[in-house]
């Protein structure tokens, strides 16, 4: 569990006199944030330690000119007049842009992607395509390939956020009615209706935030291991890589293209697999929903709660209220979601080393630069954390990644993907701890089991790709899921 999962803090802004009004608090962190580097921040707020960053209502209302202040009523507004689900997806994205525009703690801005940026990535994509299919059965798997800005990226992403975050969100809103005895939830509709709204729009504050911190460090739509963008398009932020290989003394033209393996490879994996998506997300549904929320510390919350004094549910949400629930059922569903993950990203690994190895000079260099990026609690890592109270452990994915390898020595590149065909074919966390175990152990054939299957439902045989019915529109369907 992450110590603050959803915390807030005040998001830095560029000092009026440059790097040297970084320096001048050193308990700002130099703008670089907190130990929690996803902050809750309002428009006109000061930095790290300034006026109103332990309250963001004193920072929205305080030292504001009239223009400030006006914007500051209309987002209070916007707070108590939610309706909709557990996160205010709105406010979410409002931030997320506002967050993107203030640029990154090193002073990057976003910028929009010119033709050449473009042109660069859609060649990048065509070529890594083209050597995967030296290192993988599985086909192309991308359409198209697109150059995204950060903005793009938070458009591109956000709904994919929603369906990760939505069911951790929606415990909390839950337990806002729960921990009321029943014969007074009539009495206080409109007290908890608006405890929800305020809990809706903190938690699209925050989401908003961290999805804005992340656009300035991911280089694709892949570097989580989930499929956060549409279904097959590649896409690559030509901004962003620039900056991650800035000091790698690596030419930019093999830093793009190397990143470039990684996406096609992870759009190879998703439109392929057909169940994997549903899979990533039920498992991280089945974590979030066995997560219990303290109702204790809740209940003073609710028995507290003053509507002039709205931060108080921030304070609740930054001090942290979920543990996981510890059951069997609880670890196993976190043992299952961490296992994917780190099959999905431990055989990009694995695929797209073997596809560059031989013909870039700088694989292995990159290949660990990006381990370490990952081992380190990269941007990706935290966020998840930050988000759903998960640490993926990353001793996992180089476990994964020396699995997926020994099989493909052990049974060749058919043998290792045809283990994507069924859930219940792919290794275990058990397996992952006793790799050559896995390796040489006899594998049960589902084929013949789907295929009955399908026939006894009055179904094709979504195994063939190459009909006019199963194809490479198969994972067409399934994204509408």
């Amino acid at each position: 569990m992450s110590d603050t999962p959803f915390g807030f803090g005040l998001p830095p802004e560029e000092p009026d006199d440059g790097d040297e009004g970084k320096k001048k608090d050193p308990q700002s962190g130099g703008g670089q944030g907190p130990a929690n580097p996803f902050g809750f921040g309002m428009p006109g707020a000061g930095g790290f330690g300034g006026p109103g960053a332990d309250n963001p209502f004193a920072a929205m209302f305080g030292s504001l000119n009239p223009t400030d202040l006006g914007a500051a009523f209309q987002q209070l507004g916007q707070m108590l007049s939610y309706e909709g689900g557990p996160v205010n997806w709105d406010m979410a994205k409002q931030i997320a842009r506002q967050t993107v525009a203030q640029g990154t703690a090193g002073g990057s801005k976003d910028a929009s992607v010119g033709p050449a940026d473009r042109k660069a990535v859609e060649d990048a994509v065509r070529l890594a395509d083209l050597w995967l299919d030296d290192a993988t059965s599985l086909p192309s798997g991308a359409h198209s390939a697109v150059a995204w800005s950060r903005a793009e990226w938070v458009e591109a992403t956000l709904p994919a956020w929603q369906e990760l975050v939505d069911p951790v969100a929606e415990r909390v809103g839950n337990a806002m009615g729960d921990v009321l005895p029943e014969e007074m939830q009539a009495m206080a509709g409109p007290l908890i209706g608006m405890m929800r709204s305020m809990g809706g729009a903190m938690f699209g504050t925050q989401i908003g935030q961290a999805v804005g911190v992340l656009a300035g460090e991911v280089v694709g739509s892949s570097d989580i291991g989930l499929p956060l963008g549409p279904a097959g398009r590649a896409a690559l932020l030509p901004l962003n890589i620039e900056t991650f290989g800035k000091d790698l003394g690596v030419s930019r033209d093999e830093v793009r293209l190397y990143l470039a393996l990684r996406e096609a490879a992870h759009q190879r994996l998703f439109a392929h697999v057909p169940w994997l998506r549903s899979h990533l997300f039920g498992a991280v549904d089945g974590y979030a929903r066995g997560i219990k929320v303290d109702t204790a510390k809740l209940e003073d919350v609710v028995g507290q709660f003053d509507p002039q004094n709205p931060e108080q549910l921030q304070e609740a949400l930054q001090q942290g209220m979920f543990q996981p629930e510890d059951t069997p059922e609880q670890k196993a569903a976190l043992a299952r979601l961490e296992t994917a993950l780190a099959l999905v990203e431990g055989w990009v690994d694995a695929v797209v080393h073997a596809a560059a190895k031989p013909r870039l000079s700088s694989a292995d260099a990159l290949r660990e630069t990006l381990r370490r990026r990952r081992a380190s609690g990269g941007p990706a890592e935290q966020t998840f954390a930050t988000l759903i109270g998960l640490e993926l452990r990353p001793r996992r994915l180089r476990d994964a990644s020396r699995l997926w390898a020994s099989l493909t020595d052990a049974r060749g590149v058919d043998g290792r993907d045809a283990l994507w065909a069924h859930p219940d074919m792919l290794p275990t966390a058990t397996d992952l701890d006793d790799p050559d175990g896995f390796v040489h152990r006899e594998q049960i054939d589902f084929s013949e089991l789907d295929k009955m299957l399908g026939e006894a439902a009055g179904k094709p045989d979504l195994r063939k790709r190459d009909d006019g019915e199963g194809g490479s529109d198969e994972h067409k369907g399934d994204d509408t899921e």
